[in-house]
């Protein structure tokens, strides 16, 4: 595997339940692309896909659930149990995941792209890094993570950490360290320094390693042009008098509020900052700056899903709608997103099912999904009380090899 042409790609790492994904999304939010590797290797795994019948062979059909997916808890149960059944399952995903990686690398038009995989430092992806953050927690924090959102025992969590390579080995390899002990505001505050730091001096590859045998060394790849900063508050042009503005962090707060006094709801600023560690908020904003609407959404494995949707009583429903839609779909195809899946609840406001409508969105069917992925995404958020509408953002499918 090569490094992607004039891109600048940092490798992030750590082990389980460190909280790799959060750092990923906020790097995602600062104007990254990125590549959730394990994410690919669960889809490399979809009936259809490459790795789904030699996995199933492998392991037999007691790893296979009633619709004939692989069901990972069992599949996680044996492969961290034997070390031989892990370099078995490695062996036939990691080359799929690979090429998955290397294509969207080459197909995204953003600079500077991220691959989080746990494994990152095990396999062949480090060889197309530029640079390796790995992410660090405290031993009990990642015991009570994989508790509360895994639904592990105690037992079973601390067997689950005990069975991965050491920690330590990771964090002797890192350029950058991001501590994760829970607090985002300060998981934020490290995540926004090491990323400056990217442009605080010019790019360049790391040196090639001079051969001592009668072979010529190998050449050493030429220095990358400076990486100009991404904004991080791009704000969309004005619609009827509305226009979308990207959220950030120091948005927290009236966010907050003004999701509180549209829904009477207790919410906190430190609700909407651990809202960003999981997706991205949209504020629909009138010229004046008045706030009508704020959306949270996320492209998680090429999948774009709207979860949160506020708007005031007396703003435009249509037209608001409609501009939240052109900016989420604006970065959801700079993120090679393939599918754009929307959720609020079945008696909400009849207005912004009409809006998305009117954007080309249908009514959520799941069998009638083509994509196994897909169909996993929708159920996971389409509970009881739920309303779901989708449409296909592209032909083609990014990922069509896997």
């Amino acid at each position: 595997m090569t490094r992607g042409d004039n891109k600048y790609i940092i490798g992030l790492t750590g082990n389980i339940a460190v909280g790799k994904s959060v750092v990923r999304r906020m790097l995602q939010h600062l104007g990254a692309y990125t590549i959730d590797a394990d994410g690919l290797s669960h889809q490399a795994m979809m009936p259809g896909a490459p790795a789904y019948r030699p996995v199933a062979e492998m392991f037999g059909r007691y790893v296979l659930d009633a619709n004939g997916q692989i069901n990972r808890s069992k599949l996680g149960a044996i492969a961290f149990a034997l070390p031989d059944a892990m370099t078995a399952l490695e062996r036939i995903v990691h080359p799929v995941v690979g090429s998955a990686v290397k294509a969207l690398v080459s197909r995204a038009s953003q600079r500077i792209v991220v691959v989080e995989a746990i494994k990152l430092l095990e396999g062949n992806l480090a060889e197309m890094c530029d640079t390796i953050w790995v992410v660090d927690a405290p031993v009990e924090a990642q015991i009570q993570r994989l508790v509360s959102k895994r639904n592990m025992s105690e037992a079973e969590a601390r067997k689950r950490i005990a069975a991965q390579n050491p920690q330590a080995d990771k964090l002797a390899r890192a350029n950058v360290v991001i501590h994760n002990d829970g607090n985002v505001d300060e998981t934020w505050k490290q995540v926004q320094t090491a990323w400056n730091n990217i442009f605080a001096q010019p790019v360049t590859p790391p040196q090639a390693v001079v051969s001592t045998g009668t072979a010529p060394p190998a050449p050493v790849a030429p220095a990358m042009p400076p990486i100009s900063k991404p904004s991080e508050t791009q704000e969309m042009p004005l619609v009827d008098g509305i226009r979308a503005k990207r959220g950030t962090p120091s948005n927290a707060e009236q966010i907050a509020d003004f999701i509180q006094k549209v829904t009477g709801k207790d919410i906190s600023r430190m609700d909407i900052m651990l809202g960003f560690g999981q997706k991205s908020y949209l504020m629909a904003q009138k010229e004046s700056g008045e706030l009508v609407a704020v959306v949270g959404w996320q492209v998680e494995n090429l999948i774009t899903s709207v979860d949160e949707l506020y708007i005031s009583p007396a703003a435009p429903a249509a037209t608001v709608v409609r501009v939240l839609v052109d900016a989420i779909e604006k970065s959801a195809h700079e993120l090679q997103s393939e599918v754009s899946f929307v959720f609020w609840s079945a008696d909400g406001d009849p207005r912004v099912r009409q809006g998305f409508v009117e954007s080309g969105y249908t009514t959520l069917k799941i069998e009638e999904l083509t994509s196994p992925a897909w169909r996993e995404a929708a159920r996971e958020q389409l509970r009881d009380g739920m309303a779901g509408l989708f449409k296909a953002l592209r032909p083609d499918r990014v990922t069509r090899p896997i």
